[in-house]
């Protein structure tokens, strides 16, 4: 199939690309860099300039590449400061709703069949009830307010993909990161600051994270190509783990000494209320419509045993 990957140079375009064209897609990848264009042509992929927050450009990307499948890969996610979470994910919100109609609209217009997007099953869950959701369950109807946009920004960007008139959507909810290029990769600023003793258990550490390889990631995305219902799947790992488990054996594999523990108004000083909140009230998700429907197994099932500190 021609398949059109938006948001390509990224972590997760990087892996994704060459999945695609090793199963035998026609891959275009659309990038807004000229720059990006040699080092996306040495992973299989065609590339096509494109901004996409101008749909005038996107639609004559998408009219190039005549795509069956677009994959919407598109964020901007660098350092998150959780006192300022709203800024953080400012120019990613905007891409899940601006750069969502664009690509939507001109896959409308092209006979797209088939739309995959990015959502985000590891910040966005209701706060309320067992430790661990399924698609069935609903997301945040209360988020802290530095938190709403870009909980506001998952919705609009979820209920257009799946409300598209004539074209199979699915989304996918990725749970947090790690692997190479990721924010949890060897040597990044996160895992030095838990090696330097800077990042502490918040409260009772009971906020629940799925985490997942990001090859995994792009092992599903590439399955979502042509299998599975139109609907919603959490892609994360097997093994969904509160802070206070999970932190301090992250530690321990980085040769740390145990996280110190922090009440949650010195973490709402240090961190803003949504650190307190990721430390303390974030529900994990289960991969089980995912491995039943996509046919998806991660080969890295457990955080423990995956994520590499070197």
């Amino acid at each position: 199939m021609r398949v059109l990957v938006a948001g390509a140079t990224g972590a997760m375009g990087k892996q994704l690309v060459p999945r695609l064209v090793s199963a035998g897609h026609e891959v275009f990848a659309m990038t807004r860099n000229e720059s990006s264009k040699a080092a996306l042509s040495e992973l299989g992929a065609v590339p096509t300039v494109a901004d996409a927050l101008n749909r005038a450009q996107v639609e004559a990307a998408v009219r190039e590449a005549k795509p069956d499948v677009i994959i919407h890969q598109l964020t901007a996610i660098g350092h998150i400061d959780t006192r300022h979470f709203e800024r953080s994910f400012a120019a990613t919100d905007r891409l899940r709703i601006e750069g969502t109609d664009n690509l939507l609209a001109a896959g409308r217009a092209a006979g797209v069949r088939r739309f995959v997007a990015q959502s985000n099953g590891a910040f966005t869950y209701a706060r309320t009830g067992g430790p661990v959701k399924t698609e069935q369950d609903p997301l945040d109807p209360s988020p802290v307010s530095q938190m709403a946009p870009m909980v506001a920004a998952i919705r609009h960007l979820e209920s257009a993909v799946l409300g598209a008139e004539g074209i199979d959507g699915i989304v996918l909810r990725y749970g947090a990161f790690y692997g190479p290029g990721t924010s949890m990769a060897p040597g990044s600023a996160q895992l030095e600051a838990i090696r330097k003793g800077k990042f502490p258990i918040v409260g009772d550490g009971g906020g629940v994270w799925s985490f997942v390889h990001v090859a995994d990631a792009a092992e599903a995305t590439a399955a979502a190509v042509d299998k599975g219902a139109p609907g919603v799947y959490n892609i994360v790992d097997d093994d969904p783990a509160p802070v206070a488990e999970w932190l301090p054996e992250l530690a321990r594999k980085l040769g740390a000494r145990k996280p110190m523990r922090v009440p949650r108004f010195v973490g709402r000083l240090a961190a803003g209320e949504p650190g307190v909140v990721l430390m303390t009230e974030l529900r994990g998700a289960s991969n089980a419509k995912a491995k039943r429907e996509l046919g998806w197994r991660p080969a890295h099932p457990s955080w423990r045993q995956g994520l590499q500190v070197s």
